[in-house]
């Protein structure tokens, strides 16, 4: 029923029961889809927004591991420079190389079958891992070799400093090795070292680390005495005027050891020295290595 104003005409009007449901259900539809709509439209935009913030990380992941690679590739020509100093070292004082098989320790990857169902990104990844785990263990392995060397050039160092290498006085070569003029008898013999001369009581000094076994007197040498050096090299140094070490002392090189003189069978002052190897005598100028001082 339509009631107007007070100038209006009455009417009635009469709405069937269905019509009535079927409106409610419509209105209630038309809601419950706006709702569905508006609630996939904003689920579609987050899910949009997440997609290119995974994009976005994705290509930094990406920029990342294509960065880490040139690292790498950088820090694969810096040990190929280690291993070429290392085969140079080894070279230069005679150690044993090391075989290329045993150096590459039998490192491998993954198969063509592990990497065949991943994206392009994964495979980068996956490779980017694998050479990182190479390097990590031929470092390794590098430096148990380094180890090594160093241990080999500890024994170097060692014989090095037991070998003769310096003068053993100051002054000038008065005779020297080999077949010479004896002062005395005027004819040719050997000679077994060199005469360096100088006044009477210049510093005579070690010429490599050793000790000393033998401190004489007799009619030849006059004072002299003898250093074992070890490696099988002995020094011999003769027409000593005053001795500063006694048997059984260590020396290192550069210690002064006596005093020149002109003991024993000598014209002069001067210092008769000797190097000897294995029982030979060897010309002591082949181990006469720093200047000469007078």
């Amino acid at each position: 029923m339509l009631i107007p104003n007070s100038e209006g005409i009455l009417k009635q009007l009469n709405i069937p029961v269905a019509l009535i449901y079927f409106g409610a259900f419509a209105v209630l539809v038309l809601v419950a889809s706006s709702l569905f709509l508006s609630a996939e439209f904003f689920t579609t935009k987050v899910d949009q927004a997440e997609l290119e913030q995974l994009r976005a990380e994705n290509q930094r992941l990406q920029e990342k591991y294509e960065q880490l690679r040139w690292n790498l590739v950088e820090v694969n020509d810096r040990y190929t420079e280690l291993v070429q100093k290392e085969i140079k070292i080894r070279t230069i004082f005679d150690l044993p190389e090391i075989n290329e098989e045993e150096r590459m320790l039998g490192i491998g990857g993954p198969s063509a079958q592990d990497l065949g169902d991943i994206s392009q990104f994964e495979r980068d990844a996956v490779a980017t891992e694998v050479e990182v785990d190479r390097i990590l263990r031929l470092s390794r392995f590098e430096l148990e070799k380094y180890a090594e060397i160093e241990t080999s050039l500890l024994k170097v160092k060692d014989r090095l400093s037991h070998t003769p290498s310096i003068w053993p006085t100051r002054g000038w070569v008065s005779r020297g090795f080999g077949m010479k003029y004896d002062p005395f008898t005027g004819y040719k013999q050997m000679h077994r070292g060199i005469d360096i001369a100088n006044r009477t009581g210049t510093p005579i000094i070690a010429t490599a680390d050793g000790k000393v076994v033998q401190v004489r007197n007799d009619s030849m040498m006059g004072k002299y005495l003898v250093i074992d050096h070890g490696y099988g090299f002995r020094t011999r140094y003769g027409h000593l005027s005053q001795f500063k070490v006694k048997v059984g002392q260590k020396v290192k090189r550069g210690d002064v050891i006596a005093l020149m003189g002109s003991t024993g069978y000598s014209t002069g002052p001067h210092l008769h020295y000797e190097v000897i190897r294995n029982g030979k005598f060897l010309s002591p100028s082949k181990y006469l290595l720093n200047d000469k001082k007078s």
